[in-house]
């Protein structure tokens, strides 16, 4: 509609400006940058109060068995269902179409494999809801390489 051209440097002065006038100890959210973008958050000191009072706590939560599988598709992305079963050893079905439906993955094409599967991977609801800005945010496990992970193999 309005279509002007505004310098960069004015919109980062911007932020800025916001996010030291909502740092203060005068309001209970702040203004953070969370998966390419701005958003105002809660203060971790207030989220307590808030999430009694609007009765959400038990609303966001993840199963174990979804927390696993999502946990697996976010560090070994892009990947199949069927990749995934045989990391985590049992049926993901349930959890990879509640973790769809709540649109934390997403179908990213399919797999040239037998069959065509589908392939997943996190979405941008994923980083939000993580709070974070990219996958090379998560924590690095130390022990995730391939060769350390094989059950029933000898350790040189």
């Amino acid at each position: 509609m309005f279509e002007a051209e505004v310098p960069l440097d004015h919109v980062e002065s911007a932020i800025y400006d916001l996010r030291k006038k909502y740092n203060q100890d005068d309001f209970a959210f702040s203004l953070e940058q969370i998966s390419g973008g701005y958003q105002f958050l809660t203060k971790p000191a207030y989220q307590t109060s808030i999430s009694i009072l609007l009765k959400q706590q038990s609303q966001k939560r993840l199963s174990t068995a979804q927390l696993e599988t999502l946990s697996i598709i976010a560090y070994k992305q892009p990947i199949t269902k069927g990749e995934v079963e045989q990391i985590r050893g049992v049926n993901c079905d349930y959890s990879v179409q509640k973790l769809l439906e709540k649109e934390l993955i997403e179908i990213q094409g399919k797999s040239e494999g037998v069959g065509k599967p589908l392939i997943y991977g996190t979405s941008k609801k994923f980083m939000e809801y993580f709070g974070i800005n990219s996958i090379q945010d998560l924590p690095h496990p130390k022990d995730f390489t391939q060769a350390d992970n094989q059950i029933g193999e000898e350790r040189e």
